[in-house]
């Protein structure tokens, strides 16, 4: 495990911006400028959409040196280059509101990895439509808000869920449909976990259906929400090699297994600032 950012010295910069020519030395100039020195540095140029991306984790030994002044000093530099940017301190734990129903092996694993410190995120609450985890909410110490969702109460509890100020919304497992009106106000900040059989076995019990047509790879995905049900932007996938010796519920369990890994890692991405949305895909640094 890597060690822990210091808070008020290590900082994040994230970027896109059309490609041209001195944009990395206009970057690195500035983090000269204010005592900066680059501890990773990553980045992509699509050629195909003359697009570049960049991440930048770096620290500054001026102790006198702030986050607000580091973000005036670079406004300039991003007009300059019309570059759309985040810069954060690194060490700021990510508010992260945790959505569940009734399968809770994601909803287990990440509480398991923030207590861990393998996640660098903040729980303020984990809201249900269900009361299966409530103990095991009280068990971490985290809020447990069983919120009902039914065609009248719908706007009511998605209401309750913006007032709770997060930084990203987490459906581990959450099998219930957002409201476009809230998808759209969540935007790059909610992601979900499915099985990867999507579309392919629809509904209820997809990996009896799999088991049925004998499937050969069990897989996840997880993405950003949008409107479009299931079609937002992945931010990462994995598979696992499967053969016809494993029942059904054998096959359930390789599946939680692939979901929790793959949120986790999603997760984990995303809150490190390595996720920059880039239309219908993404670009991840990993």
């Amino acid at each position: 495990m890597s060690p822990r950012p210091r808070p008020g010295h290590e900082y994040v910069l994230t970027l896109a911006c059309p490609d041209r020519a001195g944009l990395v030395h206009a970057v690195s100039g500035f983090l000269v400028r204010n005592s900066g020195n680059i501890l990773q540095s990553q980045q992509f140029d699509d050629r195909l959409q003359d697009r570049f991306f960049m991440r930048v984790h770096f620290e500054v030994s001026d102790p006198d040196v702030t986050l607000e002044q580091l973000r005036d000093r670079f406004g300039p530099v991003a007009e300059a280059y019309a570059i759309s940017w985040v810069l954060r301190d690194a060490a700021t734990p990510t508010r992260t509101l945790i959505m569940v129903s009734r399968y809770g092996h994601c909803l287990n694993d990440l509480l398991f990895r923030r207590r861990a410190g393998s996640l660098n995120i903040e729980i303020p609450a984990i809201v249900s439509n269900h009361w299966d985890f409530e103990a095991l909410a009280e068990t971490y110490g985290v809020p447990f808000h069983h919120i009902p969702v039914t065609r009248e109460t719908k706007p009511r509890a998605e209401a309750r869920l913006l007032e709770l100020e997060v930084d990203v919304v987490v459906l581990a497992r959450y099998m219930q449909i957002l409201s476009d009106d809230l998808c759209k106000e969540l935007e790059g900040r909610a992601i979900n976990i499915h099985h990867s059989f999507l579309p392919s076995f629809k509904g209820a019990k997809p990996y009896q259906q799999a088991y049925a047509r004998g499937v050969k790879l069990v897989g996840a995905t997880a993405h950003y929400v949008t409107p479009d049900l299931d079609e937002g932007q992945i931010i990462e996938q994995d598979v696992v090699r499967v053969d016809h010796s494993l029942a059904p519920d054998d096959l359930v369990t390789v599946g939680r297994d692939v979901e929790a890994q793959v949120l986790a890692r999603a997760v984990q991405w995303h809150t490190e600032s390595r996720v920059m949305v880039d239309g219908n895909r993404t670009v991840v640094f990993r």
